[in-house]
């Protein structure tokens, strides 16, 4: 069964892949969202987003995950705000993330994990937890106390529908030509509301059902199954049922295998071992429904002063292995 942990390209380095390799990593997840620079001096997001064919930077940024006995599984790159607000490029840039996805096919990386989320993640004041690690934390009453400025003009759920449609469109059989599978991530918090002036539609379980099984029905349009969004949504006993039905069709290409504590409108991102969903329990939902990885931490909160995150991702990334060995033998 297989790891996944996170990188950004100004970490493919031998300390990085190095570590993950130590604690038993098995494959990486290429996070393109900050846009740093290559060996070649120049940003390999904004050479996607410009449409060029970069199957040579990505080839090489395989090849180096390759050189760590790792395997490089996937980028992230989101639905960038020119596809997600309707801009007048909007087909333009459609047209340069399906270049992207060939360019990932190319180099030989099986998928892109992506999110339609433009006005990005929201959270409000960290709890403190065991050991005095700041916990990610979501109340949706102090939220609304303070709102961030929201997008103007606003977008409506209609219209957001109707952009991932045109998005979906052009990207699936993209994905399909290349034999690459997309993973869409969650809103999160997962509310189905515009919480800055653009409504979320990757939500709900209704939501997920429409495109995956409604919009684009093809094998390359799955889930990257968030098991903390989901459980912030649906609480701990109803996330199981969630995990079945979506492993059994083959929906998921892999999973953030994190706990919390509470559910909306209230949650807390903690340590894996002291949340309300019984990890084991889920990790056999997976195992019994076909699912078998990667499993990925995500991220985990910081293990107390003067420590990096890189201690709370060992922490958890040997329990995910133990649980492994447990579940699937």
């Amino acid at each position: 069964m297989y790891i996944q942990d996170q990188v950004s390209v100004d970490q493919l380095d031998t300390g990085h892949l190095g570590f993950f390799r130590a604690i038993g990593v098995d494959s990486i997840h290429l996070d393109l969202r900050g846009g740093v620079a290559n060996a070649a001096d120049t940003s390999l997001a904004q050479d996607l987003r410009a449409g060029k064919d970069c199957t040579d930077a990505l080839s090489r940024a395989r090849e180096k995950v390759e050189s760590h006995g790792l395997r490089l599984n996937n980028i992230f790159m989101p639905a960038w705000e020119e596809i997600t607000l309707a801009r007048e490029d909007m087909d333009e840039k459609i047209g340069h993330w399906c270049r992207m996805v060939e360019s990932v096919g190319r180099a030989g990386i099986p998928c892109v994990g992506w999110n339609f989320k433009p006005m990005g993640n929201f959270r409000t004041p960290s709890d403190t937890g065991r050991g005095g690690a700041r916990y990610s934390t979501f109340d949706y009453a102090v939220f609304d106390q303070d709102r961030p400025e929201p997008h103007d003009p606003p977008v409506d759920e209609a219209q957001m529908w109707q952009r991932m449609e045109r998005f979906l469109a052009a990207a699936v059989p993209a994905a399909e030509k290349a034999g690459v599978r997309l993973a869409l991530h969650p809103d999160d918090p997962p509310i189905p509301e515009p919480l800055g002036g653009v409504a979320q539609i990757c939500s709900t379980l209704e939501q997920f059902r429409r495109i995956f099984f409604e919009i684009a029905p093809s094998p390359s349009n799955c889930m990257l199954f968030c098991q903390g969004c989901m459980t912030e949504l649906l609480g701990p006993e109803k996330v199981y049922a969630a995990i079945a039905e979506m492993a059994s069709a083959d929906k998921i290409a892999w999973v953030h295998f994190r706990n919390v504590r509470g559910q909306l409108p209230r949650f807390t991102e903690v340590f894996i071992d002291e949340g309300e969903v019984d990890m084991r329990r889920a990790m056999e939902v997976y195992r019994d429904n076909g699912f078998e990885g990667p499993y990925m931490v995500d991220h985990t909160p910081a293990i107390g002063e003067g420590f990096g995150a890189l201690h709370g991702k060992a922490y958890a990334i040997g329990y995910i292995r133990a649980l492994v060995e447990v579940v699937y033998g």
